[in-house]
């Protein structure tokens, strides 16, 4: 079973150059609200991982950049889990024209857990376990 969510997003000035393009560092923040819909859509949210004590924070990054994303564009960001045995949620993202399929960037992440006195977990919490389960996941 996959797990998908899509996000449409709307270039804003503020976060282009002086070529209207968008700046690289602002493609970490496409990815965060493409995270925060999937939470939503699926059970995983900020707010459930704090209800269970435990953070999950990025460890790893990285984008490859495709084609210019311009000002006033509003393309759609495609995230999807990817299913490990690991202690660890990975994502894979594409950032595509909802229109032609155009490929503007691609991207994986890579979060892990901590508890609240920000000390690694080695293990998956339960209700990550639990959670992987309720989808049908790998456990």
């Amino acid at each position: 079973m996959e797990l998908i969510t899509e996000k449409q997003i709307e270039v804003r000035f503020s976060e282009v150059d002086v070529m209207k393009v968008v700046w690289h560092g602002a493609y970490p923040l496409y990815f965060e609200d493409a995270r925060e819909a999937f939470g939503k859509e699926h059970g995983l949210s900020y707010n459930r991982y704090l209800d269970e004590h435990v953070y999950a924070p990025i460890v790893e990054l990285n984008v490859q950049y495709k084609r210019p994303l311009l000002y006033g564009m509003t393309p759609l960001v495609r995230i999807k889990y990817v299913p490990t045995p690991a202690a660890k949620i990975i994502f894979h993202y594409e950032i595509v024209d909802p229109d032609d399929g155009t490929v503007f960037a691609t991207a994986q992440s890579v979060q892990v857990f901590m508890d609240m006195d920000y000390q690694l977990l080695w293990y998956s919490p339960d209700f990550y376990v639990e959670w992987k389960k309720s989808k049908g996941l790998e456990t």
